[in-house]
């Protein structure tokens, strides 16, 4: 009888000792890898918890070179037949920074010159100036604006120079886009084609 009392009380104790040790193996597997378990955390990043996610590197910001429009490089203003000024792109400069949600933020900076000519004097100028984000054929964003240049009395150039900034490049096209520059109105939209009337059915009879 006392045999069959120890038996027992050694099952039980056996039993009790199997489920403490299933129970903190059960807890450590369902916890998660990363940042549920401090442990793994220390050895993983010097610390009970993940770090945050760094923001993106500007440096794998995709940011192209800018390119002139065919015949945008420079611009010629005409009085009685005679040049008047002349109109011409400087130095260019553009930036991209990374967004939260993947986009690109783009600024686009421009410098230039207006030379008097034969048919010029010194006074206030205006340069008209187009900037242009797209992806092929699909404008993401445009925006032109008449730069103003200032040439001095005695002087025969004068300079200008225009920063367009907030261009937003979505994530989608954020890896394949261009920008573009020149000087003149942006082009026009193309029309649609008009569609003919429809003929008239003939008459029976």
């Amino acid at each position: 009888m006392r045999e069959r009392i120890v038996t027992a009380r050694c099952l039980l104790s056996l039993a009790a000792a199997a489920a403490m040790l299933a129970g903190p193996a059960l807890a450590q597997n369902a916890a998660p890898q990363d940042e549920g378990n401090p442990l793994v955390n220390i050895f993983k990043y010097g610390g009970t918890t993940k770090p945050p996610e760094a923001p993106p590197s500007l440096d794998d910001v995709y940011c192209p070179a800018i390119d002139v429009t065919e015949g945008g490089s420079s611009l010629q203003t005409l009085a009685g037949g005679t040049v008047r000024t002349q109109i011409r792109l400087g130095q260019l400069s553009r930036s991209c920074r990374p967004a939260a949600d993947g986009s690109t933020v783009v600024t686009v900076g421009v410098q230039g010159m207006v030379l008097l000519g034969p048919g010029g004097a010194p006074g206030r100028f205006t340069a008209p100036v187009t900037v242009t984000l797209k992806t092929g054929s699909q404008v993401i964003g445009r925006r032109s604006r008449q730069a103003v240049a200032t040439i001095p009395a005695g002087q025969a150039s004068g300079s200008f120079a225009v920063v367009e900034e907030g261009f937003v490049v979505p994530a989608a096209q954020a890896k394949d886009f261009e920008i573009e520059v020149g000087l003149g109105s942006p082009p026009k939209p193309a029309r649609a084609p008009r569609r003919k009337p429809a003929a008239a059915a003939p008459a029976d009879g």
